[in-house]
């Protein structure tokens, strides 16, 4: 299991500004800051986590679990509303499985990431 996770990204206060309204719908809210660093969760535990390093490196996968379609829908929404890039709207992808149900978004480094659910509609 996993405990936490970190990306490096290149401006603190752009990339927490979009994962506080992108994370919303999701549960997740900022927990803790301190300088160069801040780390979100769903339950007082910060498990996602941004640190200010200049230039990331190669963009990556993140994917946060949805209890259900309608707050995939949510993040997806609230993401571009919060200046994310579209890279898969809302919807089944049934070449994971028979249930699965994602939508995607570039954050402002060009991370991917994913809510997903995985119950049926």
């Amino acid at each position: 299991m996993i405990d936490h996770l970190g990306i490096p990204v290149r401006d603190l206060a752009v990339s927490k500004a979009f994962y506080e309204q992108a994370l919303a719908p999701l549960g997740y809210s900022l927990l803790l800051e301190y300088p160069g660093v801040c780390g979100f969760g769903a339950e007082q535990k910060p498990d996602f986590w941004l640190d200010e390093r200049g230039e990331p490196g190669a963009p990556i996968h993140v994917a946060i679990a949805s209890a259900d379609r309608a707050t995939v829908d949510a993040f997806h929404e609230a993401a571009i509303a919060a200046g994310g890039q579209d890279n898969g709207p809302p919807g089944p992808r049934p070449i994971y499985h028979q249930h699965y149900y994602g939508a995607y978004v570039l954050d402002p480094d060009g991370n991917n990431f994913e809510a997903v659910c995985h119950q049926p509609e």
